[in-house]
């Protein structure tokens, strides 16, 4: 599974280091989560796919319990 912190990051222009300071944790750390080592929602990916909603909705970052349209294979 692919996450797309790293080009989030890249384009705030930040560093690893700077994103790491602000979850309260080291580089190396966070650098494990960009690099698919760590995966810091799957618990909450499977949830959302149990239930069929989005994480936003289990957050409740959205009151819209539709889950968001999935993305195609490539």
């Amino acid at each position: 599974m692919k996450t797309r912190i790293k080009d989030l990051r890249e384009d705030k222009d930040l560093l690893q280091k700077d994103i790491g300071k602000l979850l309260d944790m080291s580089q190396r750390g966070y650098s494990h989560y960009e690099n698919d080592k760590n995966i810091p929602n799957e618990v909450l990916i499977k949830l959302a796919l149990f239930y069929n909603t989005s994480t936003d909705y289990i957050l409740g970052l959205t009151d819209e319990k539709r889950p968001y349209p999935r993305k195609r294979d490539e």
